[in-house]
């Protein structure tokens, strides 16, 4: 028999095992730049219509573009991990969104760069189920996996939370291409460290994808979340909104009964029969629906209400990310001790008690007196929220269905985050009265009222629905 060299047995041991700190870099680059693509554009949207002569439906779907491709390949993109790898997808999904990240900060015309932005979204949904799953499978359950988990969900919320700063400087500093071109060179830095250090890991067996359900589930979950995005326009009861809204649920209805049937599903319903899976991401789902909006709602107080500029109120809002990514990181200290269901509630009742206190706001206020305390403990909450619920929505899925439960937490959080911004777009203006800072400020108010009153309910659920600890996953399907 020959034998394996000891150097080279210890330098394949090492290519085998990668140090978890390379698959935590790798992971959070990866989570960073898909949730800041969402939120980096808003404030260079002004300089795009005026530089490609945009209408201002254009400039909506500079950002609708990426969410809705975004959220129609997330399942798609989980499950082809599985099966193909998740190194792979993750290069892959990688390489496509900074390649589209090129094409759009070098556009041209309007169409060019609505078209780029929607292949980042179809990148951003194989890289985003990817960069859980590398965590998943690379640390074993128990307290570590919870700090990883915490990390990436700090680094995630951070990525969001400096969207608006990073756009404003940007922007004003240098040209609103830059927003899409600075994800260039760090894709380029993190495409290169991933190909180094990670490793492939898959599901074994055939590598067969369920076709028809990955064009239904795909097709159904954008037509919805075109669907969304025209409430905002056209309303709730308009043709254009009401036709894809009952589309999509038709297709996601049809994706459903495929799946029942299918051999090898892309989505095995089996998770579902996992009471952590489908009771985190329900409330996951719910979280997005809220915290999109109040960092949403809270922007637009600043500047409509309080007349901030957009780098004033991107640097407004650095106290509250820090205290999101601290929570963050907090949060898996406070699940060893008080367990992931009970951080989760408190957690979600404190962003509610935030909500509540936000919804106090009034034209003549202050960046101290009603932005700063209220924004801190809505940020607080979320962050004790969101690792918890990541947490249990991956926790006791099995190693094959790692991918497609990391992909059903990313969609959760962003159907959610569209769902609320639209119906809470509804309803403050439906209470606002003209464009001044007396006719904005109630519509804001009202907003943070109902989501104070949605946040307490899934508080509720929560602790009613969430296991104290995860069941073990069934074998069978």
């Amino acid at each position: 028999m020959v034998q394996v060299p000891a150097a080279s047995r210890i330098s394949t041991a090492r290519r085998r095992t990668p140090p978890l700190w390379a698959v935590l870099f790798a992971a959070c680059a990866g989570q960073f730049l898909v949730v800041l693509d969402i939120a980096v554009v808003n404030v260079a949207l002004p300089s795009m219509r005026d530089d490609l002569g945009m209408s201002a439906a254009g400039l909506q779907w500079v950002v609708n573009a990426y969410t809705i491709t975004f959220a129609g390949f997330l399942l798609f993109g989980g499950r082809a991990g599985d099966l193909f790898g998740r190194k792979r997808l993750f290069l892959i999904g990688l390489a496509v969104f900074t390649l589209a990240s090129l094409a759009g900060g070098l556009a041209q015309e309007s169409w060019q760069l609505l078209a780029a932005r929607a292949v980042q979204g179809v990148g951003a949904a194989a890289l985003a189920p990817s960069t859980l799953t590398l965590l998943t499978v690379s640390v074993p359950e128990g307290p570590a996996r919870a700090r990883a988990i915490g990390t990436w969900t700090a680094v995630g919320a951070g990525g969001g939370a400096a969207g608006g700063l990073v756009g404003g400087v940007l922007t004003e500093g240098l040209s609103w291409r830059w927003v899409l071109l600075v994800n260039v060179p760090i894709g380029a830095v993190v495409l290169l460290a991933a190909a180094w250090w990670l490793v492939e890991t898959r599901t074994g067996g055939r590598r067969r994808l369920d076709v028809p359900g990955a064009v239904l589930v795909t097709a159904g979950l954008a037509t919805l979340a075109y669907g969304i995005v025209e409430t905002e326009s056209a309303g709730w009861g308009a043709p254009s909104a009401l036709v894809p809204l009952l589309g999509g649920l038709a297709l996601l209805g049809a994706f459903l009964a495929v799946e029942a049937r299918a051999p090898v599903p892309l989505m095995p319903l089996r998770l579902f029969r996992l009471p952590s899976v489908a009771a985190a991401n329900t409330a996951m789902f719910v979280m997005g629906a809220t915290m999109v909006c109040s960092w949403y709602f809270i922007t637009l107080y600043l500047q409509n209400v309080l007349l901030y500029s957009p780098i004033a109120a991107g640097l407004s809002c650095v106290p509250h990310s820090l205290v999101i990514v601290a929570a963050s990181k907090v949060a898996p200290r406070l699940m060893v001790c008080a367990g992931p269901r009970n951080v989760a509630v408190a957690g979600c009742v404190m962003a509610a008690a935030g909500y509540l206190w936000q919804s106090t706001l009034h034209a003549d206020g202050t960046y101290l007196g009603t932005v700063l305390g209220p924004g801190l403990l809505m940020m607080a909450g979320a962050g004790l929220t969101a690792t918890p619920l990541a947490s249990a929505a991956t926790t006791g899925a099995p190693t094959e269905d790692a991918g497609i439960a990391s992909g059903l937490v990313n969609m959760a959080r962003t159907m959610g985050g569209s769902l609320g911004l639209a119906v809470l777009s509804t309803v403050a203006a439906a209470r606002m009265s003209g464009t001044g800072p007396e006719g904005l400020a109630p519509g804001y108010a009202l907003a943070f009222q109902l989501g104070a009153a949605v946040l307490a309910v899934n508080a509720l659920f929560i602790l009613l629905a969430l296991p104290r600890a995860p069941r073990p996953a069934r074998k069978d399907r």
